[in-house]
């Protein structure tokens, strides 16, 4: 992947660019800023993000021309499903979020209430600062969101939330399809597609469901990532989509070639319907394929 288009920092790559803690997050931001995608808006946000063993992410938002402004990805979810992809089990710990790279500010509601999914309360600090001649102070999600709303109300004490590695156990319906022992590195769509769905985040649902993108030889993979609230919930193409945006090196949405999804048979919540509907308008060549899966 190109260095321009670089969304993950190990510390030694983040030390290099000047980043040697939470007050260094800002060098980042137009870098960051020069990745948005906003074709409608002409918006964009950037998010940088540290962790408690240092590495370092960058988000951004991305809008899709002639779909929905609800089915944007916000820069905070961008980054936060970025480390999901990633596998990282280490905290969150510091964000800053800018449209202009000199001034920072809080998230949205809709993506504090996301963050909901870090922890009880989310241990994240967010860089609050006003101008370049402002020092600035990091501030927690909970002083900005107070008396808020999250998993605490409807999921089982200590239960693993978003960040957590999971295994979802789904074998496919269809047991005519081959499927390989290594889901996470074969080349075929449909096992990373059910690899994505096993990592899949939806407890409140228990519609787990996962997505995998083909573009020249490269697969790019996510997976459903809900919030108590529901609304702020991130479906599996859009989580694909940041693996896209990240990885791709900045290939056109119009470049998908394939795409799979898988999701249970029997699930409350399907994304079939909205899948097939989205892809076909950012991607119209894009051959879109659903498999279904249960528990064995």
């Amino acid at each position: 992947m190109a260095q321009e288009n670089k969304f993950v920092y190990t510390p030694s790559e983040a030390a290099e660019v000047g980043i040697h803690g939470p007050r260094d997050l800002p060098k980042l931001m137009k870098k960051a800023l020069s990745l948005a995608r906003v074709p409608i808006s002409i918006f964009g946000v950037g998010v940088v993000g540290v962790t408690s063993k240092c590495k370092v992410f960058l988000g951004v938002n991305v809008e899709f021309k002639g779909v929905p402004l609800h089915h944007s990805i916000h820069g905070e979810q961008f980054l936060v499903t970025n480390l999901a992809l990633n596998s990282v089990e280490e905290e969150l710990t510091h964000i800053a979020v800018s449209n202009d790279g000199t001034k920072f500010g809080a998230p949205c509601g809709h993506c504090r209430q996301f963050y909901q999914e870090l922890g009880t309360p989310p241990k994240v600090e967010i860089l609050i600062k006003k101008s370049d001649e402002d020092i600035g102070e990091y501030k927690s999600i909970e002083s900005l969101m107070p008396e808020s709303f999250g998993p605490e109300y409807l999921l089982p004490k200590d239960y693993p939330l978003l960040l957590a590695q999971r295994d979802n156990q789904l074998v496919l319906l269809d047991t005519s399809e081959k499927i390989c022992s290594d889901l996470e590195k074969c080349p075929h769509l449909k096992c990373r597609a059910l690899a994505a769905a096993n990592k899949s985040y939806a407890p409140y649902s228990k519609s787990p469901s996962g997505v995998a993108l083909k573009c020249d030889d490269k697969v790019y993979r996510g997976w459903y990532l809900e919030s108590a609230a529901y609304n702020p919930s991130l479906g599996p193409v859009q989580a694909a989509l940041v693996d896209f945006v990240a990885r791709s090196g900045g290939k056109e949405f119009e470049d998908i070639t394939e795409a799979v999804l898988v999701e249970k048979g029997d699930a409350t919540v399907f994304q079939e319907d909205t899948a097939r509907i989205f892809l076909k308008k950012i991607a119209p060549n894009c051959d879109f394929k659903v498999l279904h899966c249960k528990k064995p």
